[in-house]
């Protein structure tokens, strides 16, 4: 990765982290545009909006409690008026297609393999929205669900732009909710899918985000209160060793240079006189 390279991350809170940390570092980068999304199936959902700029479909709009969201993107993207979140949603999704169109990186984070899908539709959403339970009916994604749906935005994501390279991690924050068991087998089932797309497509690569927080730093020390999501510490660590791995010298350089200045910035003179 150059100064000049645009990346686009999506996916679940670790795409969060590594797009804010890009920012922090001024990188033109796109952020986790549609909020935290957890699921493969919605992320590459969420890049089929962005590839061919199409407004998702009525029906998956609703409104809960006086708020209108949407299936298909995380709750920070709502609304008290629905025609707002409609044209919320135009903006944000012509904006990343444009972006996308433009960009050489794309980082994609997978964070579970379990999806919910609708009763009535029997379409996977990426976020429930705390509707009641009996609305959906939980599933485990295979490792071949993933694969095709991935394929399926493949061909299409480099026709618009043929320069684009794809990096695949797994999220190292641990989904609890579903049981330490179950959280293994989903977090098993995201990488043999990643292992087998980076193997299948030219352009996909795997960082082992996952592996580090595992292994690297197998101690709860690592972990915040919530022993769920990793700390400070652990989050640089990680971005140290993506720094190596994908950084130009020149950007290093920049970046060191800039941190410097953005400590002074923040300096608090005891005596400004």
């Amino acid at each position: 990765m150059g100064i000049s390279d645009k990346i686009l991350t999506i996916g679940s809170c670790f795409a969060d982290t590594i797009g804010s940390r890009l920012q922090l570092n001024k990188l033109k980068v796109a952020p986790n545009p549609f909020g935290v999304l957890y699921n493969p199936y919605s992320i590459h959902k969420a890049l089929r909006y962005t590839i061919f700029n199409e407004s998702p479909p009525q029906h998956s709009f609703l409104q809960h409690q006086d708020i209108h969201l949407n299936y298909d993107f995380h709750s920070e993207i709502s609304s008290m008026e629905a025609e707002k979140l409609q044209v919320d949603l135009k903006e944000i999704i012509g904006a990343s297609h444009y972006f996308l169109s433009q960009a050489e990186w794309l980082i994609i984070t997978f964070g579970t393999a379990w999806v919910y899908e609708r009763n009535d539709t029997g379409e996977i959403v990426a976020n429930c929205h705390k509707m009641p339970g009996q609305l959906f009916s939980k599933a485990l994604l295979k490792e071949q669900d993933i694969i095709e749906s991935f394929e399926s935005i493949y061909t299409s994501l480099l026709k618009i732009n043929p320069q684009l390279r794809i990096i695949l991690t797994v999220s190292p924050v641990r989904h609890i909710k579903d049981t330490l068991e179950l959280n293994s087998v989903s977090k098993s089932i995201l990488r043999t899918a990643c292992f087998t797309l980076s193997e299948k497509f030219p352009a996909v690569e795997y960082f082992p985000a996952y592996e580090m927080m595992m292994d690297d730093l197998r101690d709860y020390r690592f972990y915040k209160e919530d022993m769920i999501h990793p700390t400070g510490v652990a989050e640089d660590y990680i971005w140290d060793k993506f720094a190596i791995r994908y950084f130009t010298p020149e950007l290093n350089d920049f970046i060191q240079q800039w941190t410097n200045i953005r400590h002074a910035l923040t300096h608090r003179p005891f005596h400004p006189s």
